[in-house]
């Protein structure tokens, strides 16, 4: 039997603790990583709200472990409450939503997600935004300016409609009683560029989710554009939309899609950070 299979620690030199932690999570210099504690993840990540029941072959086809490393841990997970089994089948334990409950209560989801969108401002140079839905409207919860000298004027507080822009796209792609709501009713015009017809705000937002963000240009402001994604908490619930905005002589269409991926990113560490899981 392997060190590893027997779940002893094996040091690893300095260098490697940064690649075994998560960005944002590392180890200080010196403390010693315990393998089993990431295996134990693993075995917890390998459930979903898609996939809240899996067998013990399943399980070890979503984490690559040795046959007798996951029978083991997944026995001492049921043993200790962290996984509950019926039949062949297992479930992250009921135990595990007591002991998580803290870690939402007089969370400020504004507050967390504060660094990301300051981040966000910075990689990209442009005014980084969080967007949530108010009603019939989406209201900027957080903010980083820009430091150019042409902006596009945000403030924390600003309402704006929930059918124009890409924040709105986002709000609507991933929220079908909102969306239901939105294009059941009047889609006023801001622009020429402004999505009016509500079969083709439903294209829109279908490929919106389809490609996991959004990019609009002047259907708000004229002069105007701006790329989004969804944020989600740990039940899989759209947040928040992130995202980035400025005018059009910055943000390009070729700008826009280049930047795109760095919003995703946003939005993905935004998700971690309130206990969802990104794809």
């Amino acid at each position: 039997m392997s060190e590893l299979d027997s779940g002893a620690e094996i040091d690893l030199p300095d260098a490697d603790l940064d690649v075994a932690a998560a960005p944002g999570r590392e180890l200080p210099r010196g403390v010693k990583p315990l393998l089993v504690l990431g295996k134990i993840r693993e075995v917890l990540a390998a459930f979903s709200p898609e996939r809240p029941e899996l067998t013990i072959p399943e399980i070890r086809r979503a984490t690559g472990l040795p046959p007798s490393t996951c029978q083991r841990i997944v026995a001492n997970l049921v043993a200790e409450g962290f996984l509950d089994r019926s039949g062949d089948r297992y479930r992250i334990g009921l135990s595990l939503a007591y002991w998580a409950a803290p870690a939402s209560t007089g969370l400020d989801v504004v507050q967390l997600l504060g660094p990301i969108v300051r981040q966000l401002r910075d990689d990209t140079g442009e005014t980084s935004c969080v967007f949530r839905r108010e009603g019939n409207l989406r209201v900027c919860v957080a903010m980083a300016e820009t430091h150019h000298a042409v902006r596009r004027e945000m403030h924390v507080g600003k309402l704006m409609p929930l059918h124009a822009g890409s924040a709105s796209r986002v709000l609507l792609a991933w929220d079908d009683e909102a969306a239901d709501i939105v294009l059941g009713g009047e889609l006023a015009r801001y622009t020429d560029f402004t999505i009016t017809d509500a079969e083709l705000l439903r294209i829109a937002l279908a490929q919106t989710r389809k490609q996991g963000f959004a990019i609009t240009s002047e259907e708000r402001d004229a002069g105007a554009a701006s790329v989004s994604a969804p944020v989600f908490d740990a039940q899989d619930r759209l947040v928040a939309a992130i995202g980035i905005s400025g005018p059009t002589q910055r943000l390009t269409p070729q700008r826009c899609h280049d930047w795109t991926p760095r919003v995703q990113r946003a939005a993905r560490e935004a998700t971690r950070q309130l206990g969802g899981r990104s794809t």
